[in-house]
C-alpha cells in the first residue's frame, strides 16, 4: 500500500514558509508567472507570531491530523480490499459515463478583476498602476498589474504592501459594483432568461437554444455577449464554453482576460482536456482536499483520479468518490437547476479588531439595516437570526435566536441581535455577521403563524377549563392556600428590565420572553413531552424550587441522572449527536444524516447554515404538529381517567416561594375536572 501514499509533508529545516499552508496560491488568473516560494516566504514572515498565524497553525494541525488518519486507513487495506473497490471503481465509472451528456452548450462568463476595473473605469488615472480594492486589514481584489506581485483578494493588505511596494489601495464601494453588475445580468437575459448567478461578477449561460435557433456555434456567441456587455458597461470580462458547467468554469480562466476558451462537444476532447488539468482548478477542491489527495494518494491531476480510483472508493464517502470520479471523467451539470425557495439571507462585515462596546453596536445596527434591506427587497420574513463573530484570535463563533413570529424590519432584528451579542461580551472583534433562515414570503398569511411557549399553554389549558364550566382564576395547593394567578413578562416589561430596571429578574427567567426563544449555537433543546413534564420532579426542581429533600431517594438519582445528561448535551459533540431521530448530524465528517448532503469538514459556514436550515424545519414541523393536537383537553382528560392514582407530595405556598410550582397549576386543574 506504500506505493499509492503520495510524499510526505513539506517544509520543516531551513525552509519552514514551505509547509506554512496559507489560502494565497498562484491558482488565480494572472499569478502563473509569480514566485510562489518568494510570495508564502514573505506571508510567513510577516504573519509569524501574529494572532492569523496562531490560528492558521491549529488549522495546519487539523489538516494534518486528517492526512496522518487517511494515511493509516490506507496501510490497512489488504490486496482483496484493493481488489474488491477496484470493482466498484468500475461499476461506479460505467454508471458516471453513461450519464454523460453532449447535447448542451453552455458558457461560464467571468469580469476581469471586477471591483478592480470598475474603480479604474471611474478613475482612468489608476489604470496601469497595481491596484488593491480593501484597506490594510484585507484586500478584496486586486488588478492584473498587482497579481504579477503576487498580490490577491483575501490577503492582509500590509502583506501585499510588502510585495508590492508601489500598490495602491482603494476603498470598495458596493453600490457601484452592484450597478455594473445588473447591467451586466440584462446582457444575460438576452442570451439566457434563466441564466444562474453565481456571484456580482460570474454567471453560467445555458446557449444551447440560442446556437440552435440562430445556427450560430457557442464560440460566435461567446464572442458576441462579451462585446455586448463591453459596449453596455465599459469592462472586460472572459468567458468559456463547454458541454458541462463544470468545465465551462475551468475554460473561462484560461486565457483570461478579456479572452475566451472553447472545448467542443466530443468526449476525447474533453478527456484530454481534463488529463493533465490540475485538481485545484476544479470548483469544490480546496487546500485542504488537495493536500489529502496529494500527500495521501500522490494525486495532483484530474487523470490521477481514474488511476487511483479504488483507494478513492475505499478512503472517501459514497457521494465525495462519485464527485472525485466525475471529475476525472470530466462530467459536470447539464441541466438548468430548478428555482429553489432561498434558504437564508446574510451579510458580514470584516473590520480592523476592536473590543470597542459602542462601536460594535454601531456595526451591528449597520448589519441589521443591510439585512433588513435585503430581505425586504426580496419579499421575504424570517424566523431564525443567527450572529457570527470572528474574534481578534480568529475564532469563529455563532450564536442563533428563533423568534415567535416572523421578522423582516429592522428594529425588531437589532432587538434579538443585541441580545445575542451582549450575551458575548466583552470580547474582541474583527468580524461580524447576521443570517436570518426559516424565510417566508411576507405575502403568505401562514407567516403570522407563531411559535408556542409556556403562558400560550397555560393560557389555552384556562380555556379549555373554562368550556368545561370551570372559571380559573387562581390555584389552590395541597394545604388549601390560595396561590397568585400566573403572571406573564410581555415584551414591553422584558426590555425595560434589559435596560437596567428592577423588573422582576425571577420571572423573566421563569417565562421565555413573549417573543421568542433563544436556542445559542452549541448548546442542544432538550425536548420532554407534556406528560414527562407532570411526572419528573427534575422539573419541579428547575421551575419551582422544590428542593430533592421533598421527593423520594428513587427520584433523587433519577434527578441526578437526568441534570447529568442534560449537561452532556451542551457539549458540541453532544449538539452533533443527540438521540432526537431528527438531530442533524455529519456522518463521517462529510454527510448530512438527514438528506445525505455532503459537505467537507473545511466548510463551517455552509455547514452551520446547512443546520440552520434543518432546525427551522424541525420547528416548523413541530409548530404545526402542535397547531393541530387539542394538548390540554387529551393529556388533562387521560390523567383524570387514570385508575391508578398519582402520589401527590405537599405543595409548597406562594409565600415560601417566589415561583410556582407547575405542579400546583394542574393540581387545580385535576380538581376542577
Amino acid at each position: 500500500m506504500s506505493a499509492a501514499a503520495g510524499t510526505p509533508a513539506e517544509g520543516g529545516g531551513d525552509r519552514p514558509w514551505q509547509s506554512y499552508h496559507t489560502a494565497y496560491t498562484n491558482a488565480k488568473a494572472g499569478m502563473e508567472g509569480v514566485d510562489k516560494e518568494k510570495v508564502q516566504k514573505v506571508i510567513y514572515e510577516m504573519s509569524k507570531g501574529s494572532k492569523y498565524f496562531e490560528n492558521e497553525q491549529r488549522k495546519e494541525a487539523l489538516t494534518k491530523q486528517k492526512i496522518e488518519y487517511l494515511r493509516a486507513q490506507c496501510a490497512t487495506l489488504t490486496d482483496n480490499d484493493i481488489s474488491h473497490f477496484q470493482k466498484v471503481a468500475e461499476k461506479k465509472m460505467l454508471e458516471l459515463e453513461a450519464s454523460r451528456d453532449l447535447s448542451k452548450i453552455w458558457l461560464h462568463t467571468d469580469m476581469d478583476a471586477f471591483y478592480a476595473a470598475v474603480e479604474t473605469l471611474e478613475d482612468p488615472s489608476l489604470k496601469g498602476k497595481p491596484l488593491a480594492v480593501g484597506s490594510m486589514s484585507m484586500i478584496a481584489t486586486a488588478s492584473y498589474e498587482a497579481r504579477k506581485f503576487g498580490v490577491r483578494a483575501a490577503m492582509p493588505g500590509f502583506i501585499g504592501c510588502k510585495l508590492c511596494p508601489g500598490l495602491v489601495f482603494v476603498r470598495p464601494n458596493f453600490e457601484r459594483y452592484t450597478h455594473y453588475s445588473e447591467l451586466t445580468r440584462k446582457v444575460f437575459q438576452r442570451y439566457d432568461p434563466n441564466f444562474i448567478a453565481t456571484s456580482l461578477d460570474e454567471a453560467y449561460l445555458n446557449i444551447t437554444n440560442v446556437c440552435i435557433e440562430r445556427g450560430i456555434t457557442g464560440e460566435e456567441v461567446a464572442t458576441e455577449l462579451r462585446a455586448a456587455i463591453h459596449q453596455e458597461t465599459g469592462l472586460t470580462c472572459s468567458a468559456g464554453v463547454a458541454p458541462n458547467r463544470m468545465i465551462a468554469k475551468v475554460c473561462s480562466d484560461i486565457n483570461k482576460p478579456n479572452g475566451q476558451f472553447i472545448l467542443p462537444n466530443d468526449r476525447e476532447a474533453v478527456l484530454t482536456f481534463v488529463s493533465t488539468l490540475p485538481i485545484r482548478k476544479i470548483g469544490g477542491i480546496g487546500k485542504v482536499t488537495e493536500q489529502m489527495l496529494r500527500q495521501v494518494l500522490g494525486i495532483s491531476t484530474c487523470q490521477e483520479m481514474l488511476q487511483k480510483a479504488a483507494f478513492l472508493c475505499a478512503l472517501f464517502s459514497e457521494g465525495s468518490a462519485d464527485f472525485f470520479l466525475s471529475v476525472g471523467l470530466g462530467l459536470g451539470g447539464t441541466e438548468t437547476p430548478e428555482q429553489r425557495q432561498r434558504k437564508s439571507i446574510s451579510c458580514e462585515r470584516t473590520f480592523t479588531a476592536t473590543s470597542d462596546s459602542s462601536l460594535l453596536f454601531d456595526k451591528l445596527a449597520n448589519l441589521a439595516e443591510n439585512l433588513t434591506d435585503d430581505l425586504q427587497k426580496e419579499g421575504l420574513k424570517g424566523k431564525t437570526l443567527t450572529l457570527k463573530l470572528k474574534t481578534a484570535d480568529f475564532e469563529v463563533r455563532t450564536r442563533a435566536v428563533t423568534t415567535r413570529g416572523y421578522i423582516n424590519s429592522k428594529e425588531d432584528i437589532l432587538i434579538y441581535a443585541t441580545k445575542l451579542l451582549k450575551a458575548e461580551m466583552p470580547l474582541s472583534l474583527r468580524l461580524m455577521g447576521l443570517r436570518m433562515s426559516q424565510l417566508h414570503d411576507e405575502k403568505d398569511d401562514s407567516s403570522t403563524s407563531t411559535q408556542k411557549t409556556l403562558d400560550i399553554f397555560f393560557r389555552s389549558s384556562g380555556n379549555d377549563l373554562n368550556v368545561n364550566g370551570a372559571n380559573v382564576q387562581s390555584s389552590t395547593n395541597t394545604s388549601g392556600q390560595d396561590i397568585s394567578p400566573i403572571s406573564v413578562t410581555t415584551k414591553d416589561e422584558y426590555l425595560v428590565h434589559d435596560a437596567g430596571t428592577s423588573a422582576s429578574t425571577d420571572q423573566q427567567d421563569f417565562f421565555v420572553h413573549d417573543e421568542s426563544i433563544f436556542i445559542p449555537e452549541q448548546r442542544n433543546l432538550v425536548s420532554y413531552s407534556n406528560e414527562a413534564v407532570l411526572s419528573n420532579p427534575v422539573i419541579d426542581d428547575a421551575l419551582g424550587e422544590a428542593k430533592l429533600d421533598d421527593v423520594t431517594p428513587s427520584a433523587k438519582v433519577m434527578n441526578a441522572e437526568k441534570f447529568d445528561d442534560v449537561c452532556q448535551l451542551t457539549s458540541h459533540e453532544a449538539t452533533a449527536s443527540s438521540s432526537k431521530p431528527g438531530q442533524q448530524l455529519w456522518i463521517d465528517d462529510y454527510v448530512c444524516s438527514i438528506c445525505g448532503f455532503e459537505l467537507p469538514p473545511g466548510f463551517e459556514e455552509e455547514r452551520q447554515e446547512h443546520s440552520d436550515f434543518h432546525l427551522a424545519e424541525s420547528l416548523q414541523h413541530e409548530e404545526t404538529v402542535d397547531s393541530k393536537r387539542p394538548i390540554s383537553n387529551e393529556r388533562l382528560a387521560e390523567r383524570s381517567c387514570s385508575t391508578t392514582p398519582t402520589p401527590k407530595k405537599k405543595l409548597k405556598s406562594s409565600k415560601e416561594g417566589k415561583h410556582i410550582p407547575i405542579d400546583a397549576f394542574f393540581a387545580k386543574c385535576n380538581k376542577n375536572l
